[in-house]
């Protein structure tokens, strides 16, 4: 860890401290305030994001948006006491008026809580070689005793949020508060360890190390917790427009027609069991049918499919259980089939889903009861498409929506009038980057070794659609400071092969500024990666 790094070498120059040593944790403190700041703005998306989700399905968000704000309450104000212990250092050192000290305004959690305090130019401290003065706070003032019942505290409440045994030690590692030896062997403090005779501005590195871990522990469980939105929901794979029909199919002249036109989402890996016959309520408000019904059996294709023949005209009903293994167990959703013999009407249905997008050819599949396939007409109210074999492959222009509009003329040459269904129309959704698979969280540092760079995902598409990477940034806070490097495609650079090699257990690299193209021309600039060695 970037922590016991500075032990060893505060250690071994407690004695002699030159300015070029002293200048070197300056370096290094300005680096962790500005990888402390980046944590900042990032989780600061996050909770956006949360913002965003409850405002669209709040019952269901509640219960994670209300843990990862009481995150947020808990680092922004652990966070502000560790300012708040550099300031004090500082003024003890340098006096109530030290040149170093600039005024600001935190604002602290959920609701913003405005308090004041001072940013801090290392630079231009004057007792940065003071080997007494920042103990006297840290230790003989009990400070870091009850800094330490903070982390923990803090630890304890981010580990009692997450199941994720990854996560859970990512905590562990970075707000670890265990005791300490010495270059003896002899156990100490966690306080003593970190604050006891080593210079003052060493002190105030090592505080900004801890709030550069605070965010990152943040980050962590921020993360877990929004991908945790859903996770226990019924999972999907495939969607699908239906027509459900409100009415008979068959009207008489006059008579109204209504259909309900809705996106069926299914996992196409489970097949649900489908029994047919009369179902009634159970004492444990579940049902059954008595006898256990006929069970609809699936063809080679993996369809259920009700087949009954019509042998006189007129309204039919037949009710049914659909049993369906979820996370909670078997659930049994009661349906009722209608079905009217006489006329069949026309048939719109999407392919894949009634949305289309932007840059790819969405495959329309239209058929007319008695109208041969060369005799239906096909228009579209935007964009293009073309033909292939008994499929439209439409490519929308703009976002919104399209019209699919179909008229039929039968065998007859009888003109039946028009279908329409209405399309909402996206643009391609943003792919996920990733490095060894992951976008976040840890990595062991050969699987990193063995990356050729960074890959870019589309998660859960179902067109075949391609991204590949054309540039990024790679990141990583070193001793030195903060190290980046630039690539123009999607493979590491020697000098960022470089940087990965010289990477220690604990360090976190980032990947920055990462753009993508995909194969028709769209480009996307995607979420940074963030990633701690194991």
């Amino acid at each position: 860890m970037i922590g016991m790094m500075y032990l060893v070498l505060t250690a071994m120059l407690a004695l002699n401290v030159s300015a070029d040593i002293l200048n070197g944790f300056v370096l290094v403190n300005k680096g962790l305030v500005k990888t402390t700041e980046n944590f900042v703005a990032k989780n600061e998306g996050s909770y956006s994001q949360f913002i965003a989700a409850f405002e669209k399905t709040p019952d269901k968000v509640k219960p994670f948006r209300d843990k990862a704000f009481s995150v947020k309450d808990m680092a922004d104000q652990l966070a502000f006491d560790l300012q708040e212990l550099k300031v004090e250092i500082v003024q003890y050192c340098d006096g109530k008026d030290a040149p170093s000290l600039s005024p600001v305004d935190w604002y602290i959690g959920e609701r913003r809580e405005k308090k004041s305090t001072f940013n801090i130019d290392d630079a231009e401290i004057k007792a940065k070689d003071n080997l007494d003065k920042a103990a006297e706070i840290m230790i003989v003032k009990g400070k870091g005793a009850d800094l330490k019942k903070k982390i923990e505290t803090y630890r304890e409440h981010l580990l009692s949020l997450v199941t994720d045994d990854d996560v859970k030690k990512g905590i562990n590692e970075s707000l670890n508060t265990d005791k300490m030896k010495d270059k003896n062997g002899t156990e100490m403090e966690w306080e003593n360890g970190l604050f006891e005779h080593i210079p003052m501005v060493a002190v105030l590195t090592m505080l900004s190390k801890l709030q550069s871990d605070v965010r990152n522990s943040e980050a962590d469980v921020i993360r877990y917790l929004l991908s945790q939105i859903g996770a226990s929901d019924t999972k999907v794979n495939k969607m699908e427009a239906i027509v459900q029909p409100l009415t008979p199919s068959y009207i008489l002249k006059g008579g109204e027609y209504q259909a309900r036109i809705l996106l069926a989402a299914y996992d196409s890996l489970q097949k649900p069991e489908i029994f047919l016959g009369q179902y009634q309520k159970t004492a444990n408000g579940g049902y059954e049918i008595p006898g256990g019904g006929r069970k609809l059996e699936y063809d080679a294709k993996g369809r259920a499919i009700f087949k009954v023949s019509g042998t006189s005209v007129g309204p039919s009903k037949m009710p049914g259980l659909l049993q369906m293994v979820t996370p909670e167990g078997t659930v049994s959703h009661p349906f009722l089939i209608e079905y009217q013999v006489g006329e069949s009407q026309t048939v719109i249905s999407a392919t894949k889903m009634n949305v289309m997008y932007i840059g790819v050819q969405n495959p329309i599949s239209v058929s007319m009861s008695g109208v041969p396939s060369e005799k239906i007409q096909f228009s579209i109210s935007q964009g293009k498409f073309t033909k292939s074999g008994n499929e439209y492959l439409v490519e929308p222009a703009t976002p919104g929506s399209l019209t699919v509009k179909v008229v039929g003329t039968t065998v007859d040459g009888k003109t039946l009038p028009p279908g329409e269904m209405l399309f909402r129309v996206k643009n391609v959704p943003t792919p996920v980057a990733k490095v060894g698979g992951k976008s976040s969280g840890n990595i062991d540092k050969n699987v990193l070794q063995g990356q050729q760079g960074v890959l870019a995902e589309l998660e859960d598409f179902l067109f075949d659609l391609r991204f590949g990477v054309t540039g990024f940034t790679m990141r990583v806070i070193t001793k030195d400071g903060e190290r980046s490097e630039a690539s123009s495609s999607a493979q590491f650079t020697e000098k960022q092969k470089a940087l990965i090699n010289g990477l220690t257990k604990g360090q976190v690299v980032m990947f920055t500024d990462i753009k993508a193209r995909s194969t028709t021309g769209v480009t996307k600039d995607l979420i940074d990666i963030s990633l701690r060695i194991n």
